[in-house]
């Protein structure tokens, strides 16, 4: 496992057929058909790859069901486990599409609307499908022959492979999907080129179509050549191969939340001095940065520095940056209060701050000592995706719809202890007198950002309810409670 502790996205996508629409499993009577217009629950297919036979893959709909065909052609989605039926080998085809074969009789699935078969003995239009990423955007990207991260390199102008920890905004890469083909977009909104410049704009040099391979992706680019890091600091390019051999295999993986804490003092927690961490910084570098990474179970999370190293409850309070890997001592809960938080370690203690700078666990309850601004930095670029879809704007008004399988990109601006949101056209989000979230605000509103679950997370608005989406899509800033409306993967 690389350096970062993190394991491959599981692969998720829909899949589109030769007249747009995708492949859907009905949630009643477990019914397949290709009707689809765009990718929502329903449509998000999930790859899982045979133990024994890297070439065999099954496909697990939404309900945990999986795909099969029987001898005569005839297909269902009725299975809960993976029995021979179910057996499927992905046939890539030289423009990123797929035929999906299946193993045990040999014949390719296709089809439109409810008219879908496994019976096709040759592989026609009928039998190809465009595969849309469902995973969200934006993620770290790892070699799988260098094991190490890309980042942006600014000083170069490209993106390196040369990290052994994705660290800080420079290392989140966000896909941006156009037309069946991907762009890589670097966190200062620039498209990387076959011939490995970055680019303002997107076009025929910047697109890219996914193969998958023993499941790592690879990119082939508009001439058959495929990405792969070049030389000393594995510079991002096209190669020479018009086949991915190891080189030319990555992992996508989750970008955790990175965060910089600032104590009542007015300084930065640190590790800059040592082990043992203090509010005694007056600038953010790698040593004042930390990796949330939040426990699915009990959603305490663990502080992880660039080092690789995780913050450790000691003896008498102390908290010491030296446990290399997870306890119940590197758990801790985290209290949001707002415009601040407050941190308890596992001796069920806040940790506050003393005069010195030094952090420890002693509190029995919060007052100002035990307060600190969590500033989240490597979402620059937000896409926010909740249990209905992407958020993006109302295409006639000026509202907000949080049920689209398209995605617009907000940049998040940090504004003590809050955040303002704004589009692409530069105006903000705020919330109007109805509820309702609007997006073409003036002047900044003040939004709190409460980092809740693994990879999602709440937004209150000024009026300390929570945006969730209603039955429409609507985003509305009304929700008085928690719930699975109001959170959304990031």
């Amino acid at each position: 496992m690389p350096a970062n502790g993190n394991r491959p996205l599981k692969l998720q996508f829909g899949l589109i057929n030769h007249e747009g629409r995708y492949l859907t499993a009905e949630a009643f009577g477990f019914k397949l058909n290709a009707s689809a217009p765009s990718l929502k629950k329903k449509q998000i297919w999930t790859l899982e790859q045979d133990p024994q036979d890297p070439q065999v893959v099954y496909l697990r709909s939404h309900l945990g069901r999986y795909l099969a065909s029987d001898k005569d052609g005839r297909v269902t989605c009725e299975a809960d486990g993976q029995n021979a039926d179910c057996r499927f080998v992905i046939v890539a085809q030289s423009n990123g599409s797929w035929a999906l074969q299946s193993e045990p009789h040999l014949r390719f699935f296709g089809g439109s609307r409810d008219h879908l078969s496994c019976f096709a003995q040759l592989i026609t239009d009928a039998e190809l499908w465009a595969v849309h990423l469902a995973l969200h955007p934006q993620a770290n990207l790892l070699s799988v022959a260098r094991k190490r991260y890309a980042h942006l390199s600014m000083e170069d102008g490209e993106i390196a492979m040369d990290m052994n920890i994705p660290w800080g905004v420079a290392a989140l890469l966000t896909l941006v999907y156009q037309e069946g083909k991907y762009c890589l977009k670097t966190c200062d909104s620039r498209f990387l080129s076959n011939d490995g410049k970055l680019v303002t704009q997107s076009g025929r040099a910047t697109a890219y179509t996914l193969e998958l391979k023993c499941g790592k992706l690879a990119f082939k680019d508009c001439e058959g050549k495929y990405l792969s890091p070049m030389g000393p600091t594995g510079t991002l390019r096209s190669g020479r191969c018009s086949k991915p051999g190891k080189d030319e295999l990555f992992d996508l993986e989750e970008s955790h939340p990175q965060v910089v804490l600032t104590a009542a003092n007015g300084r930065y927690v640190s590790i800059r001095q040592g082990v043992s961490l203090a509010a005694n910084q007056e600038d953010e570098t790698d040593m004042e940065t930390f990796q949330m990474e939040i426990d699915k179970e009990t959603r305490k999370c663990t502080f992880r520095t660039s080092q690789g190293n995780y913050w450790d409850l000691v003896a008498h309070g102390g908290i010491q940056s030296s446990a290399t890997e997870v306890s119940a001592t590197s758990m801790f809960s985290v209290e949001w209060l707002g415009h601040k938080v407050a941190l308890k370690a596992n001796n069920g203690k806040y940790i506050c701050t003393k005069k010195n700078g030094q952090l420890l666990a002693v509190s029995d309850s919060i007052g100002e000592d035990e307060q600190l601004t969590l500033k989240l930095i490597n979402r620059p670029m937000l896409i926010l995706r909740g249990e209905n879809g992407f958020i993006c704007h109302h295409k006639n008004s000026n509202l907000l719809d949080g049920s689209r399988s398209i995605y617009d990109i907000f940049s998040l601006q940090f504004s003590n202890g809050a955040y303002h949101i704004r589009g692409v056209d530069g105006r903000f989000w705020y919330v109007n007198s109805s509820g309702l979230v609007c997006s073409d605000g003036e002047v900044p509103e003040d939004f709190t950002v409460e980092l809740l679950e693994h990879g999602r997370l709440a937004i209150r608005g000024k009026n300390r309810k929570y945006l969730r989406g209603d039955q429409g899509g609507t985003l509305k800033g009304d929700g008085l409670s928690l719930s699975s409306s109001a959170l959304w993967e990031y």
